[in-house]
């Protein structure tokens, strides 16, 4: 999207946005969250999903993140944002609790999205799984 462009918001602010839902999202509250994505949105999720296509393919993966979601008191925070023409580059920490265990984590992301008329229309995203998953299997530290 142009610089110039004020017909809708920068790429940076749709992607700040849509960070910031995470916590409804895993509520079940969808609908906000989805409005900043584009019918036509391509998830570069890699691995043996690779790609989802379209807006109801980024809904499904939602409702699945939500259903009986394992954590709660879940946060995003940006930390650095770098935007590029339509492209937006967030580096964030989220935060949450388990569920089972009452153990808390906190890692470090990276997600790119590519913007087009307020839109989300293209995105990547790496998180730091190791991370989550050895503070999650390791006792809560006494205070």
């Amino acid at each position: 999207m142009p610089q110039g462009d004020t017909a809708h918001p920068g790429p940076g602010e749709i992607h700040r946005r849509c960070v910031e839902s995470y916590a409804q999202v895993l509520e079940g509250r969808l609908e906000d969250a989805l409005n900043l994505i584009d019918p036509e949105v391509v998830d570069h999720r890699g691995g043996t999903q690779g790609d989802h296509r379209g807006r109801e393919a980024w809904r499904r993966k939602w409702e699945q993140m939500s259903a009986g979601s394992a954590f709660h008191d879940v946060s995003a925070t940006i930390e650095q944002n770098v935007v590029s023409g339509d492209t937006s580059v967030n580096r964030y920490t989220i935060r949450g609790t388990s569920t089972d265990s009452g153990r808390r984590y906190e890692v470090l992301g990276l997600d790119m999205v590519r913007v087009r008329d307020g839109r989300i229309v293209e995105h990547w995203a790496l998180l730091d799984e190791d991370a989550m998953r050895d503070q999650l299997a390791r006792p809560p530290r006494r205070s």
